[in-house]
């Protein structure tokens, strides 16, 4: 039976601890008691963690070395800058991208954005990085992906890593997949409900993004995001790394 994975908010020396809602679900809810075994996964790699100590907010475990440590995988790091929609949609798609091994998520606010969810958006920060930990957890990754703030799009691609590809439904001949290369870092941009506007089409080409399609087929953008990060995934002919930025 494979064994659970917790990421780890806090570690000193050989001393990992849980806080929070963390700490609460493994004592209220899986009934923990000292000397039960984990895995933790913690910034130097992953680790067997045995309970010393348990609080109602606050778990401690003992760390040692795995005795078989999975090996870790290159693969390219994949940075998606996801238009902000419909919230319960939103987040459905960061739980699962964060599955499927994203290791940045930059929540857009597009032309498109409805304007409640724009300044709302901000707000969600917080609970978007707790949906992102906890299926990071479920799905045994190394830690959560980075989310950033929310930020409009013209500062957003300005910035953007390594290669960079926006899905756009104007686009009719390059499929992503056609684009893919060997690349340490890739940006992807999937654009929120009605797509990107002329315009910001015209923003992204302005800063050496490239347009392309994942088909005929006009999708969610929830579903986009899947596709593009499965497509990505698929390609790199490797597991997506699961490291990220820890906050």
């Amino acid at each position: 039976m494979t064994r659970r994975r917790w990421i780890a908010d806090e570690v000193s020396g050989d001393r990992a601890f849980l806080f929070g809602r963390n700490a609460e679900h493994l004592v209220r809810v899986l009934r923990a008691r000292t000397g039960q075994r984990f895995e933790i996964a913690t910034p130097e790699g992953v680790r067997i963690g045995e309970i010393v100590e348990i609080a109602p907010e606050r778990v401690v475990f003992a760390t040692s070395p795995l005795a078989h440590e999975e090996p870790r995988q290159s693969s390219a790091i994949i940075h998606l800058y996801l238009s902000i929609f419909k919230f319960d949609r939103f987040e459905w798609a960061l739980e699962k991208v964060t599955e499927l091994g994203v290791s940045r998520i930059i929540p857009v606010i597009a032309g498109r954005t409805d304007a409640h969810l724009a300044s709302a958006a901000a707000k969600r920060v917080e609970r978007w990085r707790r949906i992102v930990h906890e299926a990071s957890q479920q799905s045994r990754r190394d830690a959560a992906p980075e989310i950033c703030h929310p930020a409009r799009l013209a500062t957003a691609t300005e910035t953007a890593l390594g290669q960079r590809i926006v899905l756009a439904e104007s686009e009719r001949d390059l499929r992503l997949a056609a684009l893919i290369r060997d690349a340490a870092d890739l940006s992807m941009a999937v654009g929120p409900e009605g797509g990107w506007t002329d315009s910001e089409l015209g923003v992204f080409m302005n800063n050496q993004w490239t347009a392309a399609s994942l088909g005929t087929n006009i999708l969610r953008a929830e579903t986009a995001a899947i596709a593009a990060v499965s497509v990505a995934r698929f390609l790199s002919g490797k597991e997506s790394p699961t490291h990220a930025t820890r906050r």
